[in-house]
């Protein structure tokens, strides 16, 4: 009898005047010991499939048709005192989000024994010492100090061990990780996915993991389910579903996804030669009460027309480096030159026409665009501060732009919310190109999306490129989309340059260890892209 039995599930949700159904007779089976993996875009179902078997779903959503069998029990027909008495105990929850998911006024300490104290799972006196064993289990150092912090004092990695440690206090069966790594750097996320990997295969705990990161799913899970629009697409053992997909759905997912395809990346360009982007010896210092060196003594050269990669873990001087090349903030020490012009001693008016050559492109098309304001606006309102042509010609321009990429004109008079994550960051690209720059900065501009998406995206930025002989400074954490679109990259790490060089140099060739660990972490160990990288250089 398997632990999990989910059979011909149907959810719907109520949203204006009447129920949708959203999940269409999803079916599988999860061996105890098992790690299957739920994966798909946005909107596939996989995360409202998860809720269900937890009975965590929201208030307006409700269970149509099919049952989720436990031990061979019918969830279904369990109260909600029975179920809350199940989370925790028989399964368990590791959430995406460690910043929303842990109380920001209790201690560490006390969030963790909390579950304790809920299922009476241990005498009171005990729960301390439980709470710093399971600290330590998870692989906190000082756990006896993280049990008196509050989570804004921890790291995000930190902060998702705190996430697991609630999640195994009890020696659940059943562990759903929903998203467990997705907001962590790559190297974080490797040792996070390595400590769940351990912990299942110590306790025998079985694990469903909700991802839409292909590669995370091929290397940890046993088995991988496809969800596309509620439905089950293709399922099966996780190297043949990923190696010889059956579906056109799964084909193009695997097809998009740069860490599972072994495809040559583009012919890298050399530009015309001519450097355009020139940091010397930069140094970017922040003042406070707690002062910090956040950049020092950086140098790396860009060719016009190509992409220059800024990669690192968070606090590596990704962004403060990107900041001080808009003219954001002004450096320490060292220069930044664009195109023969020393920009660092640029001051009013010289520095605002400065920053039509160079725009941003930001990480989040959710946030980064006004919510009150329609599409055909955000695009003209860089046009306004340099007011040198009427309302038609910006109305002209931003219909041209709109078909730049690649969006229907249809969406001028539209709002922010009636577009998708895609056509959001579309937007927010237009809006960065309607002033002609030369050099556009792309912050994580593509980490927000599904891969599907994301590989249209970059095929955009790569059209528009050739198109405009466009210089790109690409800041990612994603090293395969890194290999994949680059021409040269700088790794970085608290602040001071690794390695610098060509992008094949450094991906086939890392000089230092810090470079080799980075590579290493890439998600999609098992595939033939990752393989050839390790083979390449070990």
């Amino acid at each position: 009898m398997p632990l999990l039995d989910v059979q011909n599930l149907s959810v719907s949700y109520f949203d204006k005047g009447r129920w949708n159904e959203v999940t269409h007779n999803v079916s599988f089976q999860l061996e105890s010991g098992e790690a299957l993996a739920l994966v798909g875009e946005s909107g596939s179902g996989k995360t409202t499939t998860a809720q269900a078997i937890l009975g965590l779903l929201q208030q307006n959503a409700r269970i149509e048709n099919g049952k989720i069998l436990l031990n061979g029990e019918d969830l279904g027909r369990f109260s909600k005192s029975r179920l809350e008495a199940l989370r925790g105990k028989v399964m368990s929850l590791i959430p995406q989000d460690p910043s929303s998911s842990l109380d920001p006024l209790m201690k560490i300490g006390n969030q963790i024994g909390e579950i304790f104290r809920i299922h009476k799972a241990c005498p009171p006196r005990q729960i301390k010492p439980r709470v710093i064993e399971l600290l330590r289990e998870v692989g906190l150092d000082e756990p006896e100090l993280r049990a008196e912090q509050y989570p804004h004092e921890l790291s995000g990695g930190m902060r998702q061990r705190v996430l697991i440690a609630i999640a195994i206090a009890l020696k659940p069966q059943l562990i759903i990780a929903d998203e467990p790594t997705s907001a962590l750097d790559v190297t974080v996320q490797k040792r996070i996915l390595d400590l769940i990997d351990d912990i299942r295969l110590n306790s025998g705990a079985s694990l469903l993991m909700v991802t839409h990161d292909l590669g995370v799913a091929s290397d940890r899970a046993d088995k991988i389910i496809v969800m596309n629009k509620g439905r089950v697409e293709e399922a099966g053992e996780s190297q043949i579903v990923l190696s010889s997909p059956q579906q056109d759905y799964t084909k193009k997912l695997v097809a998009n996804d740069p860490s599972l395809t072994l495809v040559s990346p583009r012919p890298k360009r050399s530009g015309d030669g001519k450097t355009i982007v020139e940091v010397k010896n930069l140094v970017i210092d922040y003042a406070g009460k707690q002062s910090f060196r956040a950049v020092e003594n950086l140098s790396f050269k860009v060719n016009r027309g190509t992409t220059h990669a800024i990669v690192g873990e968070s606090g590596s001087g990704k962004t403060s480096t990107i900041r001080a090349l808009c003219g954001f903030i002004r450096p320490g020490g060292g220069t930044i030159t664009i195109d023969g012009s020393d920009m660092i001693h640029l001051k009013g008016e010289e520095l605002r026409h400065f920053r039509r050559r160079i725009q941003l492109v930001s990480q989040n098309p959710f946030g980064s665009l006004d919510p009150h304001y329609t599409i055909g606006k955000i695009i003209e309102e860089p046009l306004l501060n340099y007011p040198h042509e009427n309302k038609e010609a910006r109305r002209a321009r931003v219909l041209e732009l709109l078909d730049q990429v690649e969006l229907p004109k249809t969406v001028f008079d539209r709002l922010p919310r009636g577009l998708s994550g895609g056509q959001r960051q579309r937007v927010a690209i237009a809006r960065a190109l309607v002033l002609n720059p030369e050099i556009v900065v792309l912050d994580e501009a593509v980490s927000a999306l599904d891969v599907t998406v994301q590989a249209q995206i970059l095929a955009l930025l790569e059209r528009l490129q050739n198109d405009y002989n466009l210089t790109y400074i690409f800041v990612s954490h994603d090293l395969s989309v890194v290999r994949q679109i680059s021409d040269s990259v700088t790794v970085l790490k608290h602040g001071h340059e690794v390695e610098s060089g060509k992008v094949e140099e450094i991906f086939t060739h890392p000089r230092e260890t810090y470079t080799r660990e980075l590579i290493a972490a890439i998600p999609g160990k098992k595939n033939a892209l990752h393989q050839s990288l390790l083979g390449a250089q070990l």
